[in-house]
């Protein structure tokens, strides 16, 4: 659908009762520069942007050595995963046998949904943070001060597969999809639990997985007239314990390391996974959740699709008891069952670690 001019109009009054995507809103021939409402002002730390130090590079897991390799091998990307989970919160994992074609077709699919008509994506125009198909821009329209240069459409697939109807093929690439990731998502956990010095079902088992909630979001972000002035998502950290993202060969991708925004090359061989909040409340802070953003250019059109792994919604998250001592290691969050987690989430603007701040415990 081709934006009018009094939708664009509509924008830059900073009328939200009804939102215009930024796709459609992009289709607007009257869009020569950045409508006010998308204005974003980033504070000066976040100007520090750099690429990947050579001394000090993203790191790197090879996922079949971790399910498939010698004993020394397995050991040895565990050691590597406890190291990249600390320093980083962030690493690329290649080899993990979900098959190009797959990735492929789950791309074509949810570009061919965002290529719909507005009114027909605008029927899974979700308004609840819990309703299992949700399509929208920006992050949270009622609450953001400044709208973001973004559209997306998140899905639960596990513990219950939902799905939109339409384009035809996309339920079926988003079952398969969904299927793989989640026996990967579960496998490096496995890892990580033994990385922490646990048992290796230790989160699968506590964080009750097998009633685990899996998400799907899709996020697109169009080329944008002043990218400068906007943001595609503004820093922030993922709820659940792990992220599997993969994006469609268009960098826009930066994470948070050691005070530098670092920007993460696109390559179609890897997913990027995240160490998301709930496994830093998981391992009471050993390992934090990393904090990224999205940028925007004037050229090309990203999209990316997140997988997101986490607990059963009726799960309490609280650190794990076998990582506590009253005296030198006491707990530093406090327990909050998954669904009030996402709850208050989705009644704040997406700010930071806001939300898992309001879990820790002042010492």
């Amino acid at each position: 659908m081709t934006s009018t001019a009094s939708e664009v109009d509509q924008v830059k009054s900073n009328n939200r009762t009804s939102f215009t995507s930024v796709k459609a809103l992009t289709e607007s021939p009257q869009l020569t520069s950045l409508p006010p409402s998308y204005t974003y002002t980033t504070n000066s730390d976040d100007e520090i942007v750099t690429d990947p130090d050579e001394d000090d590079p993203i790191p790197v897991i090879d996922y079949s050595l971790l399910v498939s390799g010698t004993p020394d091998q397995r050991a040895k990307i565990i050691q590597d995963l406890s190291k990249a989970c600390e320093e980083w919160g962030f690493f690329m994992l290649i080899n993990y046998f979900v098959s190009k074609s797959i990735m492929e077709k789950m791309v074509d699919e949810v570009f061919a949904f965002f290529n719909l008509r507005e009114e027909e994506k605008q029927e899974f125009a979700g308004k609840d943070v819990m309703d299992p198909i949700r399509y929208g821009t920006s992050s949270n329209v009622s609450m953001d001060k400044v709208l973001f240069w973004r559209d997306f459409l998140k899905i639960v697939v596990h513990p219950q597969f939902h799905s939109p109807d339409k384009p035809p093929g996309f339920r079926e690439a988003l079952a398969e999809y969904s299927r793989r990731t989640w026996k990967v998502g579960k496998e490096l956990l496995k890892g990580i639990s033994e990385s922490l010095g646990l048992e290796a079902n230790y989160i699968e088992d506590t964080m009750n997985l097998d009633s685990g909630l899996q998400m799907i979001a899709a996020n697109l972000y169009p080329p944008c007239p002043q990218p400068e002035l906007a943001m595609g998502i503004p820093p922030h950290s993922d709820h659940g314990l792990l992220n599997l993202l993969m994006q469609n060969g268009v960098s826009g991708l930066q994470v948070l390391h050691n005070g530098k925004w670092i920007n993460v090359s696109s390559t179609t061989n890897c997913l990027l996974v995240f160490v998301s909040d709930h496994l830093e409340v998981v391992s009471n802070g050993k390992y934090k959740s990393v904090m990224h953003r999205a940028v925007v250019s004037n050229k090309a059109t990203r999209m990316s699709l997140a997988i997101v792994i986490a607990p059963s919604m009726e799960t309490v998250v609280e650190p794990a008891e076998e990582l506590l001592d009253n005296q030198s290691n006491p707990a530093a969050y406090i327990g909050m069952k998954h669904r009030d987690y996402m709850q208050l989430q989705g009644s704040n603007r997406l700010n930071g670690k806001s939300v898992l701040d309001k879990v820790k415990i002042s010492i």
